[in-house]
């Protein structure tokens, strides 16, 4: 499956990714954060509701973008992660890192 990236440009930059995100597709969410850092955006909500799948890469582009964040002043907060994306944070420990809404 592949991952579909849309942004809604709003006051905080939301992004919404629905497939799956996983060592294939990683890559185009990272190139696609880092386009909206370098635009000056450190307020971002990724909207990952319609993700199926995320593994420990996808989990780490997270958490790159969320250091990137920090780092300018800003945050990223995950909304509507699934049960299994949860469980996915949980376990790892990155919940107590992000803001899950």
């Amino acid at each position: 499956m592949s991952l579909v990236i849309d942004v809604r440009d709003d006051e905080v930059a939301v992004v919404i990714l629905s497939g799956e995100l996983d060592a294939f597709t990683s890559r185009q969410l990272r190139d696609r954060l880092v386009q909206l850092f370098d635009e000056g955006r450190s307020e971002l909500v990724i909207d990952l509701t319609a993700i199926d799948f995320i593994d420990s890469t996808g989990a780490g582009v997270l958490v790159g973008a969320l250091k990137r964040a920090r780092q300018a002043g800003g945050d990223v907060h995950l909304r509507g992660p699934s049960a299994a994306a949860r469980q996915v944070f949980e376990i790892s420990g990155l919940a107590r890192l992000f803001s899950l809404e």
